[in-house]
């Protein structure tokens, strides 16, 4: 594996479960597969949870950390080719990455949409400058279109709360002050069809194999086929609730697909529309008692309302901390194929 950024990416989902378990039973069996390795996490922007799990991954493999906040120390660096750097930028990316990549054996980039102009977003720009530059393996941290460490951990919570049948799932669009990106969706969109394609045994007796998955949102937030194709998607936020196992609730702004092309990265409904589908215990009574989650930060009372999040029935903790065994299983991948 030189890459991972999309689901193909891991192969056989039910092996890298398997492997999450063995490492959740012994976090450190491989503390000695990164000795003397590098791992390089470079970040354009904040991060909280992939930051931490990300390292403490390293860590358990033994590896050693650079953690590299590009916005906080280091020189602005310009991305555009064929540019004139007369700005506040001091240093392309095309000398920098080389340099970067020089220092370590395993690279992670977290880099953001711009969610201005949707082209230059889905080419995942940044991200392949240090495939192609680096030369090192990438893996993704949260990119302009993807978050693949944030949906294998959401996986693997999922297999940990097997129901005694095949699971619903439901990602619900949910309302947010700001524009967002579409990595988190779309990577749990692709995940989850990828699963249910998979036959994962995800139901307690095993007879029942893969996933009902459903995508709700209002019009205007249909997400990229390419992530979701082989999910059903329901406009109705109440019809799709009606039992289901667990609900994935996640802004994101419009993806600017098919006569919505021009609103790309933009909210679409005021105020009051968006409030409508704020998860609450009214839309949870919908459900099969179902199992909350969210992949943090989370805006209370927007998002999700207090009661549901502090439910029992909410896994957002596990959730996150499942991103440190996720995080383990990938890097483990690069080393072992070193």
């Amino acid at each position: 594996m030189k890459s991972f950024l999309n689901v193909q990416d891991l192969g056989d989902l039910k092996a890298a479960l398997a492997e999450a378990a063995e490492l959740k039973a012994n976090r450190f069996k491989y503390d000695t597969l990164g000795k003397n390795k590098t791992l390089l996490m470079v970040f354009f922007n904040n991060s909280l949870r992939t930051r931490l799990s990300t390292q403490k991954a390293a860590m358990n493999l033994g590896m050693n950390v650079i953690v590299l906040d590009v916005n906080a120390g280091a020189w602005k660096l310009e991305t555009e080719r064929g540019v004139v750097m007369d700005g506040d930028k001091s240093e392309h990316l095309l000398e920098a990455i080389p340099v970067m990549g020089s220092y370590c054996d395993i690279v992670g980039i977290r880099s953001f949409a711009g969610l201005s102009d949707r082209d230059y977003d889905y080419a995942e720009t940044v991200y392949h400058q240090f495939e192609k530059y680096s030369g090192k393996p990438v893996f993704a941290m949260e990119t302009a279109t993807v978050h693949p460490l944030q949906a294998f951990a959401d996986l693997i919570t999922i297999a940990e709360h097997k129901r005694p049948h095949r699971p619903k799932v439901v990602l619900t669009w949910a309302p947010h002050p700001k524009s967002l990106p579409q990595a988190v969706p779309n990577s749990f969109a692709q995940w989850m069809v990828e699963a249910d394609r998979q036959g994962l045994p995800l139901a307690l007796d095993g007879a029942e194999q893969g996933i009902d998955f459903v995508i709700t949102h209002p019009e205007g937030y249909e997400l990229d086929p390419a992530f979701t194709r082989g999910a059903r998607i329901e406009y109705d936020q109440q019809k799709a609730f009606e039992g289901a196992d667990f609900v994935y609730a996640k802004n994101w702004s419009c993806p600017g697909i098919g006569r919505y092309a021009k609103d790309y990265g933009r909210i679409l409904h005021d105020y009051h529309t968006m409030m409508q589908w704020t998860v609450d215990a009214r839309h949870m009574a919908w459900t099969n008692d179902a199992h909350f989650m969210h992949c943090l930060p989370v805006r209370r009372g927007m998002i999700v309302t207090d009661d549901v999040i502090e439910s029992p029935t909410s896994l957002v903790i596990p959730e996150a901390a499942n991103r440190e065994l996720s995080a383990t299983v990938v890097l483990k991948h690069f080393l072992q194929e070193m």
